[in-house]
């Protein structure tokens, strides 16, 4: 039984850090940008964000974010436009 016990929060756990890892939390000082990083990766090619080579961290400022993030919601009629609608205050 314990054993069993053991394997379910051992899976909780590791489901948990999963789901974690697919929300993506950009900081900027008039609110945070939280977004789904699967649901991207699912509707689009890696290359539309990260470009030529191997996916990774994105180096965003505020004009290149608003460049590659809002412009692309914009041209797809798709996601939030407006700045209260990405950035959120805690």
């Amino acid at each position: 039984m314990k054993k069993m016990l053991t394997i379910a929060l051992l899976l909780a756990f590791t489901a948990g850090t999963a789901i974690a890892a697919d929300t993506v939390v950009l900081t900027a000082k008039n609110g945070d940008v939280t977004f789904n990083h699967k649901v991207h990766s699912e509707s689009m090619d890696c290359k539309v964000c990260h470009g030529d080579g191997k996916p990774g961290k994105v180096d965003l400022t505020k004009d290149t974010a608003h460049a590659l993030c809002k412009d692309c919601h914009v041209k797809k009629a798709a996601g939030p436009t407006k700045c209260g609608e990405c950035h959120k205050k805690k």
